[in-house]
């Protein structure tokens, strides 16, 4: 096998090794399960509004969790998975560290590779929060309050909602329709992915990858952004949450890296169930910043 250099010090089986989370993770399948478990159990016990449908795609649909009190704050919850697995009905159970504080959950779903290319995966993203802009109130949501999270890919994707042109992407749409985000083991240079075992999934070219790069992204709103990544992750995965908070505070915009101890890429999510957890303080925090006026 070649030892050449392909991306920064690594050969391709030392990128590859990397960004493989399911080969250094082996339980990953745990995690799934159980995130699929807790998803069922959560929209079993609350009101769920299920597969409201945002675009025209089979894929285009998305589940609200209200809060109890109207005009609520939501909380956008993208799915991981490397863009080409997982789903919005694993990460239901989020809802449950959410719900106490008054809070709205909405997850989306979206098209997965190889079907579905990156341009039009971060375009239907971009449509999922268009839509429940125009339709929060329906479901006893304040449209001026709404924050992203994301997990992995859905990181990746959380910050790209950040990069949108909201005007531009709709005719009628605020600049400011996201109001902050927080990315948990995202994805920020996209090179590196293309360069990856991942790209044979992916397929994206060399302006794909560009295009849907948050760290080669114009950022137009002056918003909050919460960047976790566990400890227990691979030197490149720290590497791009550092990439990314060099930018944020160069922009001169309000940012966190926070890195969980004890926990990996999957298990660091998994607490999300607990309204008095880290990760939900350190995302109510931020949005008391991000909904300040």
């Amino acid at each position: 096998m070649s030892d050449k250099k392909i991306y920064l010090d690594y050969d391709q089986a030392g990128l590859d090794a990397q960004y493989n989370n399911r080969l250094r993770w082996p339980d990953y399948k745990e995690h799934f399960a159980n995130w699929r478990k807790w998803s069922e159990e959560s929209c079993a016990k609350l009101p769920c509004h299920r597969d409201l449908a945002f675009g025209p795609g089979p894929m285009e649909k998305l589940d609200i969790l209200p809060a109890e009190k109207q005009n609520a704050a939501i909380v956008v919850f993208i799915h991981g998975g490397y863009w080409y697995s997982l789903d919005k009905a694993d990460y239901s159970y989020v809802a449950e560290g959410l719900r106490p504080h008054g809070i709205i959950t909405a997850v989306n779903n979206f098209g997965l590779a190889p079907d579905t290319s990156m341009d039009e995966i971060v375009r239907q993203n971009r449509a999922a929060l268009a839509w429940l802009w125009r339709n929060a109130r329906t479901y006893g949501a304040d449209p001026d309050r709404i924050y992203v999270c994301g997990h992995s890919a859905g990181g990746h994707l959380a910050v790209m909602l950040l990069a949108t042109d909201w005007p531009a992407f709709e005719p009628g749409l605020p600049k400011d329709l996201v109001k902050g985000a927080c990315s948990i083991g995202g994805l920020f240079d996209m090179e590196a992915i293309r360069l990856s075992y991942l790209n044979k999934t992916l397929k994206m070219s060399e302006e794909e990858a560009r295009r849907n790069e948050p760290l080669s992204q114009a950022y137009p709103v002056k918003a909050p952004l919460s960047l976790v990544v566990a400890i227990d992750e691979t030197p490149e995965y720290h590497r791009q949450s550092e990439a990314m908070a060099k930018l944020w505070k160069g922009l001169g915009y309000p940012v966190d890296l926070l890195v969980p101890p004890g926990v990996n890429h999957f298990d660091v999510v998994n607490q999300l169930r607990d309204p008095n957890c880290e990760l939900v303080k350190v995302m109510l925090a931020e949005m008391r910043k991000a909904f300040k006026h």
